[in-house]
């Protein structure tokens, strides 16, 4: 009898694991024009693109999918430009993209958030000494409930960090995804180890700098956390 139900009760735990909790080198990606979902504000759903970056897991179940700019803009001088940009030359806030779950996923700091639809702003991590050797790098993607993101303008950080807590119920801190740099962005999108368990989808944005036209490299982290 305990036999039983030691190994019901396994079954019931691999059960209420998350599909992001799998192998994430069995995962796949791929491009399509996906209509984009209609709780994202119309003034937000004009700067998307409705070509979509999908992501499946090893069963070939839907993970997300995945919308950016159809441009982003960036305060930057030629030669800046002509350097490369990296994410600081983007305004904090910046809405980047949106995501839609389709289950429910893990963010950077390990924090659960429901199946559903979430814009992608910009967000820059506080150099107040508490967050020092959470993350690699000090930029990342803040989600926000899409259904409260109504406008795309830029917003002080207190606003975007409340913005993005209500993604986590009961929550108090902003959801991340984790950007590493990709300074040498390819045209097709790429699903990339980075070590420790991490995974990050590559992408090349296109971005106009005053006059000029360049792009941009993203490294969006879609599996693995903060060690801390």
């Amino acid at each position: 009898m305990k036999r039983t139900l030691c190994c019901a009760g396994l079954l019931v735990l691999a059960l209420a694991v998350p599909a992001q909790a799998a192998d994430a080198s069995k995962w796949s990606i791929k491009s399509a024009t996906v209509e984009l979902p209609k709780d994202i504000a119309e003034p937000v759903r004009t700067l998307l693109s409705d070509r979509a970056i999908q992501v499946f897991d090893g069963d070939n179940k839907l993970v997300c999918d995945l919308w950016f700019r159809k441009q982003l803009a960036a305060k930057a001088t030629p030669q800046e430009v002509q350097k490369g940009l990296n994410y600081r030359h983007l305004e904090q806030s910046t809405v980047v993209g949106a995501v839609r779950f389709a289950q429910q996923w893990t963010d950077f700091r390990k924090q659960s958030i429901k199946a559903g639809t979430y814009t992608l702003r910009m967000g820059f991590q506080p150099m107040d000494g508490d967050h020092m050797g959470t993350a690699p790098y000090t930029e990342f993607c803040l989600l926000a409930p899409a259904a409260d993101d109504k406008k795309p303008a830029i917003l002080e950080a207190k606003a975007l960090h409340e913005l993005s807590a209500k993604s986590i119920p009961g929550g108090s801190h902003p959801a991340a995804m984790l950007l590493f740099p990709n300074a040498k962005p390819e045209d097709a999108p790429k699903f990339v180890s980075k070590g420790n368990g991490i995974w990050v989808l590559n992408w090349k944005e296109d971005v106009t700098a005053g006059d000029q036209k360049t792009v941009l490299g993203l490294g969006l982290t879609l599996f693995g956390h903060t060690s801390e």
